[in-house]
């Protein structure tokens, strides 16, 4: 080779490596490990139902994914199929999916539940209520519905009274303060006592029941945790996720190695057992997304927290709420995000301005959390 060659050659070849270097070192081509992922979340809500008044009240605010409630049930034998169909076709007039449904296993407390055997531990009454439970499921999945909502709690949800807000147009907050429940009804339920452990077995022999139909139906079961956490032994009963909610949440998610075992994963609820909810909570939502149990989300801020708190608007709270959705981008959370409890007013009988106010809120937070990876 003639050295003018040579050197043009070995001179491009040297130009060629440096630009291939560039290339492999330039920001916009070097992808880091912790990049933020793409958004896979939505806005949805659990309230209404399937009424045509709600449907429209729904898309009128870019809701199109929602939980449904519960299609009918037939004594002695569970969910009416037919009902659930039509349920789905109603939603389907404006566009709305049908992701989920709530199972009566509910937070209205033992003395008030349809099926009260399952968290009483009773014999064979349960093993009844346990098929219509597995019968459920396949409802569900026949409705293309995939994710059912749950609770496994003996006490309903706990409050001592309400808050008034005049910086916000006189908003009423529920609210709960440990020390004024001792005043209150500190009456038992029909269960007596119940230790946590007793409610782990409970829990543990409906889940070995339903599990695997679930499994086999292709049916998340998400559990919501008991509102709020309480002090051991609170009228008689030791709620799973208390006195330490973290470690409650870690107990009951390891129970079981499922894809279709995890949470309704309540924000609100968990900050109600920290004691610093803008903090405490990023770590959980961490843990339990890298374990791909989160099935769905209940977005509610509170002021407060362990033992005393009270249920604010999502932009009032002691939670940066788009911190809460960055971390829920990052660990690929891909389902619903709903407001369950929202503010009241003498002037929003129905809650529906609150409701509207949040839906708008949560659809923003997604946005902005969106515009972080498209740059």
């Amino acid at each position: 080779m003639k050295r003018r060659n040579f050197v043009k050659g070995l001179t491009a070849g040297s130009l060629g490596s440096a630009a291939l270097a560039r290339e492999a070192l330039s920001p916009r081509k070097v992808k880091p490990e912790n990049a933020k992922k793409k958004v896979l979340m939505q806005v949805g809500c659990q309230s209404g139902g399937t009424s045509t008044y709600n449907l429209e009240f729904k898309a009128r605010h870019g809701v199109y994914n929602i939980d449904g409630g519960a299609p009918k049930i037939i004594d002695g034998v569970g969910w009416d199929l037919e009902d659930s169909l039509r349920k789905r076709e109603a939603c389907e007039k404006y566009g709305i999916s049908l992701d989920a449904y709530h199972l009566p296993l509910t937070s209205a407390g033992i003395d008030r539940v349809k099926y009260p055997n399952m968290m009483l531990g009773k014999s064979p009454e349960r093993d009844r209520e346990i098929e219509y439970i597995q019968q459920m499921v396949q409802v569900a999945a026949k409705t293309g519905v995939h994710v059912l909502n749950y609770n496994t709690t003996i006490h309903r949800v706990l409050r001592t009274g309400r808050t008034t807000d005049p910086k916000r147009g006189n908003a009423s907050y529920s609210t709960w303060i440990y020390k004024e429940s001792l005043k209150q009804d500190m009456s038992k339920t029909i269960a007596g006592d119940v230790s946590v452990d007793e409610v782990f077995e409970r829990i543990t022999y409906v889940l070995d029941r339903v599990l695997p139909v679930a499994e086999e139906y292709k049916v998340k079961l998400a559990n919501h945790i008991a509102d709020p956490p309480t002090p051991v032994g609170h009228r008689g009963i030791t709620r799973w996720n208390s006195p330490d909610v973290f470690e409650g949440i870690k107990r009951f998610a390891k129970l079981y190695d499922s894809p279709y075992h995890g949470f309704n994963f309540c924000i609100g609820s968990i900050a109600e057992g920290l004691k610093d909810p803008k903090n405490e909570i990023i770590p959980i939502i961490e843990w339990v997304g890298a374990r791909k149990q989160i099935f769905n989300i209940h977005l509610r801020n509170i002021k407060g927290g362990w033992n005393n708190f009270m249920e604010v608007y999502p932009d009032n709270g002691d939670m940066d709420f788009l911190q809460v959705i960055r971390a829920l981008r990052d660990v690929g959370y891909d389902g619903m995000v709903m407001p369950d409890h929202v503010p009241s007013h003498p002037d929003d009988p129905k809650r529906d301005q609150a409701f509207a106010f949040t839906y708008g809120y949560i659809i923003g937070l997604i946005q902005a959390a969106a515009a972080d990876t498209a740059s």
